[in-house]
Order: C-alpha cells, then structure tokens, then sequence
C-alpha cells in the first residue's frame, strides 16, 4: 500500500498507478486465508482476526482507510433499534428489531435535540476524533487515514427516528420535519466543529441521504433543508484546511451538483450512482471512490469481473483523484476466487 499514492489523489496529483481501496474484504476470512496464509475464522479470537486483516490490508495495497467516530452511539438509549438482518460469516451481526423511540410521528416532529441530548463537550469532541485518528495512523501507518461522523444529517434522523416514523412524519408535514432537521443539524454543528479542530486533514462525511431508487423525499425538500446545512457543516472544515471526503449510499445522482456545491473535495459512491457524470464534471477538481458492483462478483463470470473492472478504469483512470474500489462492499459470500480475479485484473489494469 502506499500512503503517497492515495495523498497525491487526493491532492490531485497524478500517481503512477489508480490507488484502491475496499469495503468488508478485512473480514472476508476465507479469502484472507487464502491470500495470507494466515489459519483465521470468524470464530477465532480478535488479536487472530486483527493480524489477518492487517495482512490482507497490505497484501491489497489499500491506499485509503475509510473510517468515522461518530455514529448512532453518540444518542446513547434515545434513539430506534431497527435491528440488523445477518451480513458477516457466521451471522453474529444479527440483531432482532427493537424499540421505536417515537411512536407518534407528531411527537417526533416537535424534538428538540438540544434539549433530548444536551450540548457537547466540544474538548472532549477533539480529543476523540484526535485518538480515533492517532489510532488509525498507529494501525495503518502505510496509508491516508482519517477520521468522522457517520450520523451528518438523514442518516441521525434515521437512526433517531426508524424508517417508519420517519417517512411518516415526512409525509404527515414536511416543513415540519425541515424544521426538524434544522435543529437537528443545528446541534451535529457541535461535532463538524469540533472536527474541524482535529489533526486530521482528510475527515469523512457520511449521510445515506437515497435509496437505491433515488431521493425518497422530493428534491426540492433536501435543497431546502439539507445541502443549506451540509453548508454551514462544511464551512469550518474548508476554513481548517481539511480535505473532506462525501460518503452516501444509494443513487444520489441527481444531487451530485449540489453536493460538490456545499464544499466537499471529494465522493465515495456506490455503482449506482453515476461515477461517469464526476468523472466528466468533476475529476480535475474532485477525488472520487468507485464504483464497481459487487453483484457481478458474487455471480459473475471472469469476463464479468474484467468488463466492470475495465468500466470503471475506462472511466476514471485519466483523472487523478480516482480511487479503484468495490462501492457496495465485498461480503463474505462472494466466491474467493472471483475476489482473486477482481484483483488480479485490478493490479493489470492499474498501472498508468
């Protein structure tokens, strides 16, 4: 791995090759013991897992670690468990559906996050995202690390709400819920500025403001309520220097302009959102993370696995701010030997 390939993407320095990175392959155990040699489970202690990842990390040339601080824990028992269907080997990350935080979707439209949560300690604040980064450097030390908040905007108000409430209460008055949104982002400005005061200079942003299909609020709504606060969010990081890395799941490509307005430096996609719109519009100003699907490894054939390979390369290997990576994870059910290839023709193609 090369912590001057992804550094020079980022700054929009051509490398001599595409720099990588992926999602999950850390815990795809069988192939780890197939690339590392390395006798791991999911079954086996953390110190074995540990050492497994890290050295498929590096066998992968991972050029950039996604990572973030702040997630649904910072809202403690306040907010919905909506529960977690089975993802890893083994199933150990399934969780049962749990409590709704609000069951009257009116009394959702009238919180207050200042008064349910309470103010932050903004030394505090820095202190954490100044260990999450030391941590992640200490770790990865031959690649761009960084650190950030999960939990921007939508996706708080997911996880405070549920989907349920949410939709509901978005459809009940969606003034209403802007208004709500804008106390809420009112309140996550505490975390953006504290960010702002890290030592990290590259942070990552992340909000599932889509779905597969696209926005599920009409967007006029989120150019009202949500880019507006991305905004005031990303004006501290701007002032600070930090290069600030956009995260959404889902097709948000109908909003790729007003998300390169709000100040972001670069996105991280999945494969279907449009990598070639960035490409054409943004890739002499913007780094951008995508966006080969992982459904065509999980059943593809090799000619598959090399065409996706060769789209996304075809597309984003003349720009310099293209990261190769797999935009909607590699999960552990995907063939080992279809992952062998993915990389063998990465590695190919990779070259400039």
């Amino acid at each position: 791995m090369s912590y001057q390939d992804g550094w020079n993407a980022l700054n929009l320095h051509m490398p001599p090759r595409v720099p990588r990175t992926e999602f999950s392959l850390e815990s795809h155990w069988e192939l780890i013991r197939r690339v590392t040699g390395i006798d791991v489970t999911y079954k086996s202690d953390g110190e074995t897992k540990q050492k497994a990842s890290l050295a498929l990390i590096k066998a992968y040339d991972y050029d950039f670690l996604w990572s973030v601080l702040i997630g649904g824990h910072v809202f403690g028992d306040k907010s919905t468990d909506m529960g977690h269907a089975v993802y890893n080997d083994g199933g150990g990350d399934f969780r049962a559906v749990g409590k709704n935080l609000f069951d009257d979707p009116e009394d959702a439209l009238k919180m207050d996050p200042f008064e349910f949560y309470g103010p932050i300690d903004e030394k505090k604040a820095i202190a954490d995202f100044n260990a999450a980064y030391k941590k992640n450097c200490d770790t990865f030390p031959d690649a761009v690390n960084m650190t950030g908040i999960y939990v921007t905007c939508i996706s708080g108000l997911i996880a405070i709400l549920g989907w349920d409430t949410l939709l509901t209460a978005a459809g009940i008055d969606p003034h209403a819920f802007g208004e709500l949104t804008n106390r809420y982002a009112l309140w996550m400005q505490q975390y953006m500025n504290a960010l702002a005061k890290c030592e990290a200079p590259v942070v990552m942003i992340h909000d599932d403001i889509v779905w597969t299909a696209g926005a599920f609020i009409h967007p006029d709504w989120y150019r009202r309520f949500v880019f507006p606060n991305y905004k005031k969010y990303f004006s501290p990081l701007r002032e600070a220097g930090k290069i600030i890395m956009y995260t959404s799941d889902g097709n948000y490509t109908q909003f790729i302009d007003d998300v390169a307005a709000t100040g972001i430096n670069g996105f991280v996609l999945e494969p279907v959102t449009d990598m070639a719109y960035i490409a054409e519009k943004y890739g002499k100003t913007h780094a951008f993370i995508g966006n080969a699907d992982t459904r065509i490894l999980l059943s593809g054939k090799k000619e598959d696995i090399r065409n996706e390979v060769k789209r996304c390369m075809d597309i984003g290997k003349k720009y310099p701010g293209f990261f190769m990576a797999v935009g909607n994870h590699i999960p552990a059910n995907t063939p080992v030997d279809n992952v062998l290839y993915y990389n063998e023709a990465y590695e190919e193609m990779s070259k400039r």
